[in-house]
């Protein structure tokens, strides 16, 4: 995944839509953390995997996919705003044999949040980055799709803005 690619076009979006809101001077971390951690329901939601109760289906992956961007989004700003841009983020293939269940992993995405809300260090904004990714594998989502599907939604997000959304 080239990162260095989302950081420039995620920062473009963050500076049009904090100049067209009047937000340049304001610290927007706690409501970007809010709102990864509500894109974070909308994905598992999606994905259904704590859903017990339930004999309904995953939707299908370009859904899955679309809501797991919407993170990434979040994700890259909150890097932004931090002044911390990862130039290559490994997670191995063995990450995805480390035991956890989709749901489980759902919770240590959310821990890793919370973590670096609690303490806004690089290392916890690497962890939180890592463990969302990880969550991509468990997914199936490869970095290329991720890479593809980011792209086609910052489009989006440019013509919701034109929109007034």
């Amino acid at each position: 995944m080239n990162l260095e690619k989302l950081y420039k076009m995620q920062t473009a979006l963050d500076q049009h839509i904090e100049e067209k809101h009047q937000l340049t001077s304001e610290d927007l971390v706690d409501r970007k953390i809010l709102a990864l951690l509500v894109e974070i329901g909308e994905l598992a939601n999606e994905t259904r995997c704590f859903k017990f109760w339930s004999t309904k289906p995953a939707s299908d992956k370009s859904v899955i996919l679309e809501e797991f961007v919407d993170g990434i989004h979040f994700i890259l700003s909150l890097g932004i705003e931090s002044e911390f841009q990862i130039e290559e983020i490994k997670v191995s293939q063995e990450s995805r044999e480390n035991g956890r269940s989709t749901s489980e992993q759902f919770l240590e995405v959310y821990k890793s949040i919370n973590e670096f809300r609690t303490n806004r260090t690089e290392k916890n904004y690497l962890t939180m980055f890592q463990e969302y990714l990880i969550l991509a594998r468990l997914l199936d989502f490869s970095e290329k799709e991720i890479e593809q599907a980011y792209i086609e939604k910052n489009e989006v997000n440019y013509e919701r803005q034109q929109k007034g959304y």
